[in-house]
């Protein structure tokens, strides 16, 4: 199955489910929503009037958690000369930092903003302590998703927050597709394209932590409840790994695939005097 937040025609949004006859309504205005309250429950119980024209937005606009893995692709990580990790490496962002599929994203100008296109995970049930095999079954479904980094702030400091957590600089979407649809352990690939030119191209299957072992990880230390979002990581072909490196301009588009889920595009757009040659106060 297919889900979405819609934007209607009308005005306002639906949660939505697509089961091969087109989208229906959920009684949610968006997946969050849903996921808060019917989590459990039957889809075909819920399942409303079709949805004649709807417009896929942010899927997922109030996560509690966002948590994102770098440096998690085999391939990349020893095409870099580096050993593969023992454990995940983790940072968290805000929902704030969500966007949806065909939002401009307002990126600091005179900054090194780059692309980072992944396999986004989405939580179904409430996960502590969970082993490899229940995070597996706690898998509500999977999304496309670009940590787009804001790279000379990354770098300031050992800690990656400050360049990861911009407003509005994360695209999610379009849909969520459910595991039954989607094998990542199989391998799925995870394309960025800039203006129309391919600059990253992996696999999930070269991924050193998998979707089930992430969750398990994190659940850990954190509980996980439904709707909360991980992001798996990204694979070679970033602009600040290329010689000599490019980063987003002004006006670019900014495409994220993969394929059995669809396509990200966002325009970019440079606002603000926030950029590399500004220090803090």
């Amino acid at each position: 199955m297919r889900f979405a937040t819609l934007r209607l025609p009308a005005g306002g949004t639906t949660a939505a489910v697509d089961r091969g006859d087109g989208w229906h309504r959920l009684p949610a205005p968006d997946l969050s929503a849903h996921l808060a309250a019917s989590h459990d429950r039957d889809v075909a119980e819920l399942v409303g009037e079709p949805v004649g024209d709807g417009e896929p937005v942010l899927p997922l606009p109030a996560p509690a958690k966002v948590v994102c893995c770098g440096l998690n692709y085999a391939d990349h990580i020893l095409e870099m000369g580096r050993e593969l990790p023992a454990h995940p490496t983790l940072f968290a962002k805000f929902a704030d930092t969500l966007a949806g599929p065909g939002d401009v994203l307002e990126l600091p100008a005179g900054s090194h903003n780059d692309w980072e296109g992944e396999l986004a995970v989405v939580v179904g049930t409430a996960l502590r302590h969970a082993g490899p095999e229940q995070a597996a079954a706690g898998i509500w479904g999977y999304a496309v998703a670009n940590d787009v980094s804001v790279r000379d702030w990354q770098n300031r400091t050992l800690q990656w927050f400050q360049g990861k957590a911009w407003d509005g600089s994360t695209p999610l979407g379009p849909v969520v597709v459910t595991p039954d649809e989607l094998d990542p352990v199989a391998g799925v690939e995870v394309i960025t394209r800039v203006d129309g030119v391919e600059r990253q191209r992996g696999n999930t299957k070269t991924l050193v932590f998998d979707a089930a072992h992430l969750l398990s990880y994190v659940s850990t230390f954190t509980q996980l409840r439904p709707g909360d979002v991980v992001l798996t990581g990204t694979p070679g072909g970033v602009g600040s790994g290329m010689r000599p490196p490019r980063f987003l301009t002004d006006g670019a588009l900014l495409e994220t695939e993969i394929p059995g889920i669809g396509t990200l595009r966002n325009r970019i757009a440079l606002t603000g005097p926030t950029g590399a040659g500004q220090e803090l106060a």
